[in-house]
């Protein structure tokens, strides 16, 4: 009988995973990252500040909504509750397109407010009040979005550049309505 010596199976081998490249620790450095037509980090920046200012907004809109009492309370509302919907959307939107760019968004409301550019607060309670100075903010996110715009082109980020187009076109139409139901008041 015959006893055959140890075999070499030659296994085929796995393919080599590189596996997806880790989360970075902290958002990189500004002044590091550079793109063909200007700095992308301080963009970055800026645009996180955007998107802060948007999370105000969402904010503001929906404590009118609980808040707002006239003669015109069901449109009011409902006007507002398609509006905190809608700053969701955008700031969720805006998050997204500074994740693609491989930065990090902040943790934690408190480090939003840091970051967010001049928000005009509620004081009143008074219904026409309390649009006021949402009209006024509303304004003020469509001309802090047209500044960006511009720069986004220069860094050829040409879907953030079309988004705060669009943007722009989003705020300054609520503000219009606003102003509108202001004027009926």
């Amino acid at each position: 009988m015959y006893t055959p010596g140890t075999q070499l199976v030659q296994q085929p081998q796995a393919p080599q995973y590189q596996g997806l490249p880790q989360a970075q620790d902290k958002p990189k450095a500004p002044a590091k990252a550079k793109a063909p037509g200007g700095d992308v980090g301080a963009f970055i920046q800026q645009l996180i500040g955007l998107s802060a200012y948007v999370k105000n907004l969402e904010t503001q809109a929906h404590l009118i909504h609980l808040n707002y009492e006239g003669s015109n309370f069901l449109g009011v509302h409902a006007f507002l509750k398609d509006q905190y919907e809608a700053h969701l959307t955008q700031f969720d939107t805006l998050g997204e397109f500074i994740r693609s760019m491989d930065y990090l968004m902040p943790m934690s409301n408190s480090m939003l407010q840091d970051i967010s550019p001049s928000f005009v607060d509620l004081t009143s309670y008074k219904g026409n009040e309390m649009l006021a100075i949402y009209y006024k903010n509303l304004e003020e996110l469509g001309n802090k979005a047209k500044k960006l715009e511009p720069i986004a082109q220069k860094i050829t980020a040409l879907d953030i550049a079309n988004y705060l187009a669009d943007l722009v076109g989003m705020a300054f139409k609520a503000a219009w309505f606003v102003k509108a139901t202001l004027r009926s008041s």
